[in-house]
């Protein structure tokens, strides 16, 4: 019986055909009805070698705007996302391996991708974070390649080569005043000279950098080149310090925090950088530079004798 009943919308008379549409009438003048479905809640991941990944524990945390109204949640990573992400970084050392050429081809990349979406993260951080963080992009894409070494005379018949390399796995604490701008100003000199990095970013406000995330992952970057953990910043940078797998640590923070690295790090005598300093990131004369490429960077001396 069933293939002789209707349903009752088959029933109605109320349906209007094609012949009566009123083909005079714009399209921008057909008003379509509003859906009734509340927004979505979204709560971003973690970004471990190249890939969004859920948080070890599956907490998150809720980021409140200036107005305290709810401006999304993201993951809150812990000590197994962590040693996650440190694998991920060791699996991507052929990164520094590569051509200088190369890595600034892809920051390139990375900088016009975040261009095309200039608006998108202006509505977030404002137009003068976005545009100084392109242009740091920029900077550093054109450094990549010329970041050399130098020859150094010696006493006797010799040259002696200082050879800038890469530090290696830098783990990297960033401010919290400018979201989008401190995480591209630290995270770009470092991968610029062939470091592989784990940023935790801005605690109070992470959302720019987990956005940016989108843009790397369009932009050509190996996986485990970078890789973004948010959370509660000093206890994650804490476990940075203390891994023996992570060559140098990167904090700007708290004075507290700038203590709690120091401390953790000295067991593995790891090299690190960090500073309770307010530092003016929009200015390029304190935000960018060789500062950053040598903290950045290993000198390796190599002694080469020659005579007449």
């Amino acid at each position: 019986m069933w293939e002789y009943l209707k349903a009752d919308y088959e029933m109605r008379n109320d349906k209007v055909s094609v012949e009566t549409v009123d083909e005079s009438i714009p399209h921008s003048a057909i008003r379509i009805p509003q859906s009734d479905l509340p927004p979505i809640d979204r709560t971003y991941k973690l970004f471990i070698g190249g890939k969004q990944s859920r948080p070890d524990q599956g907490y998150s945390r809720k980021i409140l705007g200036p107005d305290g109204r709810v401006v999304g949640e993201v993951a809150e990573g812990n000590r197994k996302d962590v040693r996650n992400a440190v694998e991920a970084a060791h699996a991507a050392e052929a990164w520094g391996r590569g051509s200088g050429h190369m890595r600034g081809q892809i920051l390139y990349f990375i900088a016009e991708n975040l261009a095309t979406r200039a608006d998108e993260f202006a509505a977030r951080v404002g137009r003068q974070e976005v545009d100084a963080s392109i242009a740091r992009l920029f900077t550093y894409a054109a450094w990549a390649d010329k970041w050399d070494g130098a020859v150094h005379h010696t006493p006797i018949r010799g040259v002696t080569l200082a050879m800038n390399e890469p530090v290696g796995v830098l783990g990297i604490a960033a401010p919290d005043d400018v979201p989008l701008l401190g995480f591209v100003s630290l995270m770009a000199p470092a991968i610029a000279v062939g470091n592989t990095v784990i940023v935790v970013p801005s605690e109070s406000q992470p959302i720019a950098a987990t956005e940016f995330y989108t843009v790397l992952e369009t932009s050509d970057v190996p996986d485990g080149v970078i890789n973004v953990i948010t959370g509660a910043k000093d206890p994650l940078a804490k476990v940075l310090a203390e891994h023996d797998d992570v060559d140098g640590m990167w904090y700007f923070g708290s004075a507290a925090g700038v203590k709690a690295v120091e401390l953790a790090s000295a067991s593995n005598m790891k090299r690190t950088w960090a500073s309770a300093r307010s530092r003016d990131w929009l200015n390029p004369k304190v935000g960018e530079g060789r500062e950053f490429l040598r903290r950045a960077s290993e000198v390796k001396n190599i002694w080469i004798p020659y005579g007449e």
